[in-house]
């Protein structure tokens, strides 16, 4: 307590400070809605302060939406993508509470609301410029018809809206001039007629997402008339041909991104058409696309702005990949995973002329050895990430380069390779590392996780699915020394204890756990991490059969954030799940061969779970619960998945080898 010239006690120090300084702290806590919530709660000072800060809400049930608006009075953003059972009802009275400050909402997967809905929507809140009716599958043309009122809006998200036609598309053309983002991806009865429509009169678009549509060249020639357009999304559309391509007649300058992936009638004659004049291209992305000859790096050759290109899946020559390393541009980011062709001679020449590369994807790249990895850690030394997964011909001795000579390492991803101990000491240098995946590893051990967790306290993500040679002491120097870990997956490795969970519990902010094929993991280590890892979202427990219902009463008391949890062949019963029930954030759950789980247990978890959007159960439930059930549950807008697996007695001790896409040895 202090006291003033005026002889007046402050019970309260926190009252000197101004609302502007306490906003300037709850910024702060913006990443953390545990934390925001504790400051709401100090007193009713701080409480009505966050009420009045708050911009965003995320709202998790449709019945909440009303009370939380009434406290809430400043809210500009509002997700309503967990409430499927949004109605016209509810959805004007969010209008009215919102109306004169709303701006964006998301109404994705919200499926019973009508134009009746958004027409109040929309004739209340003028100021709205984003709106996302994603996976609204039945919206229909006149719904559209009530969005083409919002004069303001600017990005409007339409993917899956598989009944809108291009009549609705043109209300919204129309109405909506001022529209900078426009996403039509999977609305498969829009053609030419209402994409043009959307070009001709919407002239202030940055960025169009025109995927797997039933559209021709027709409707690029408006398109590339957009003066403004920067991003174009053109991925898996058939209708598109080289022929279609070589009519048009204008280019595109201002266009800054390509992506023509899964495009199979298009060659590099096309793609020399679209990008005619495109100066100042600085992503271009062709996945599973067409065959990377000489031809198409000659076509990209004079595009001196160009960062990135992405060519995974494509089928590429040798001579095409000494083309690309002859371009005028500087990559800074190039993705060649699955790509059949790659080998050490010309990915070294890649390298060796694109020095400033930051992203390099050489996924599966299986005839490259120790000659491809000393080129490009001596040429690339400001790489900042680095994926190659099953380079099965690159010898141990190669990774001790990468921590050598590539210290700006933030991600690093070595699945199933033979990396040993020395590698990982070397990598240990890389200090800035934020994710290593270390998945089916099975030359290390505790001692090179050692190393790892002495150099690199920044990471993030640590994946050693199947690493077979980590222990407890492994897993207890990366919780000491990784205290910013958010997620962890030790799955199928029979070493990891509880100790290893006990461990884990000292690391407050991990999102994601995956220990499932942990036999010698109980409740015991699960309770542990349940009290610890208050912002624990994602757990994966499969066939950990040592943990019970005592391990799912701290779960639900503490986990309060958890979203998804695969609880298949644990020693879990009807109380157990009906405890974890009361979670409720849960929405994913994925439940098979549970000895002890009946009917009635299983039917009351189902009815208290209010948030769930997705189920998977075995198909030998379905015939046991009453219709009702999930008549109910699929009208809260939750999914059933039905499995027909028969129970697995033991891990599949080759199951690695299935994962990397070997063939396992006959017996």
């Amino acid at each position: 307590m202090k006291r003033q010239n005026t002889n007046t006690m402050i019970a309260n120090p926190f009252d000197l400070l101004t609302e502007e300084i306490v906003f300037a702290i709850l910024d702060r806590l913006n990443d953390d809605a545990l934390a925001k919530k504790s400051f709401s709660l100090v007193c009713k000072a701080f409480y009505t302060i966050e009420s009045r800060h708050r911009r965003n809400l995320r709202a998790l049930r449709c019945d909440l939406i009303l009370r939380a608006l009434k406290r809430y009075r400043s809210i500009s953003h509002l997700d309503l993508s967990r409430c499927p059972r949004l109605d016209d009802a509810t959805l004007t009275h969010v209008a009215l509470a919102t109306a004169g400050r709303l701006r964006s909402i998301d109404l994705s997967r919200s499926r019973v609301f009508t134009q009746v809905g958004l027409a109040s929507l929309v004739g209340n809140c003028a100021g709205l410029v984003e709106i996302d009716l994603s996976n609204r599958t039945e919206l229909s043309d006149s719904a559209l018809k009530a969005v083409g009122e919002a004069k303001s809006l600017e990005r409007l998200w339409l993917a899956r809206c598989k009944m809108v036609t291009d009549m609705g598309i043109g209300c919204v053309a129309v109405g909506c001039r001022k529209l900078r983002l426009v996403c039509l991806k999977w609305c498969l009865r829009v053609s030419d007629w209402g994409v043009g429509l959307i070009a001709m009169k919407c002239k202030e678009i940055r960025s169009l997402d025109l995927s797997y549509l039933p559209i021709t060249e027709k409707c690029l020639s408006p398109i590339l008339q957009l003066e403004h357009l920067e991003d174009l999304v053109l991925e898996g559309c058939p209708g598109i041909d080289d022929d279609g391509l070589a009519t048009l007649k204008h280019s595109c300058k201002s266009l800054k991104l390509l992506n023509m992936s899964n495009c199979p009638n298009v060659s590099h004659v096309g793609l020399s058409s679209l990008t005619n004049g495109a100066d100042g291209l600085q992503q271009l992305i062709l996945t599973y696309g067409p065959a990377v000859t000489t031809d198409l790096a000659k076509c990209m050759q004079s595009i001196s702005g160009l960062q990135s290109i992405k060519l995974d899946g494509c089928s590429v020559t040798t001579s095409a990949i000494k083309g690309i390393g002859n371009w005028l541009a500087s990559l800074k980011e190039l993705s060649l995973s699955k790509c059949s062709g790659i080998t050490d001679e010309c990915l070294s020449f890649l390298v060796q002329t694109h020095k400033e590369l930051r992203k390099l994807d050489i996924t599966c790249c299986r005839k490259i050895t120790y000659a491809s990895i000393d080129s490009i850690t001596n040429s690339c030394t400001f790489l900042t990430s680095l994926k190659m997964e099953s380079c099965s011909l690159v010898s141990k001795d190669a990774f001790e380069l990468i921590g050598q000579r590539c210290r700006l390492l933030k991600e690093l991803d070595v699945t199933d390779n033979d990396i040993d101990n020395e590698g990982l000491k070397s990598i240990s240098r890389c200090s800035k590392l934020l994710t290593l995946k270390l998945a089916i590893c099975l030359n290390i051990t505790d001692h090179g996780l050692t190393h790892v967790a002495n150099g690199c306290s920044m990471l993030k993500e640590l994946d050693l699915y199947r690493s077979s040679g980590i222990t407890d002491a492994g897993i207890a120097a990366i919780a000491h020394g990784c205290p910013a870990l958010e997620m962890i997956n030790i799955a199928y490795n029979e070493k990891i204890t509880d100790n290893s969970l006990i461990s884990l519990s000292k690391c407050l902010m991990l999102k994601a756990l995956e220990i499932r094929g942990c036999p010698s993991v109980s409740s015991k280590g699960l309770s542990a991490v349940a009290m610890g890892c208050r912002q624990l979202m994602v757990l994966d427990i499969k066939k950990c059969v040592n943990i019970n219902d005592n391990g799912m009463i701290p779960l639900a008391q503490f986990s309060q954030n958890l979203k998804q949890i695969n609880l298949s062949y644990c020693a879990i019963t009807d109380a157990g799940l009906l405890a974890l029930a009361s979670t409720n954030r849960l929405q994913n759950m994925t439940i098979l061969h549970l000895a002890g789980l009946t009917p009635n247990g299983l039917a009351a978890a189902l009815l208290s779970c209010q948030g769930l959007t997705k189920v998977k159960l075995h198909k030998s439930f379905k015939p046991l619960l009453p219709q009702s059930i999930f008549e109910f549950m699929e009208a809260r807008g939750c999914i059933f998945h039905w499995r027909d697996k028969a129970f697995q007695v033991e891990i599949d001790p080759k199951g690695w080898e299935l994962h990397a896409g070997r063939s396992p040895e006959a017996p």
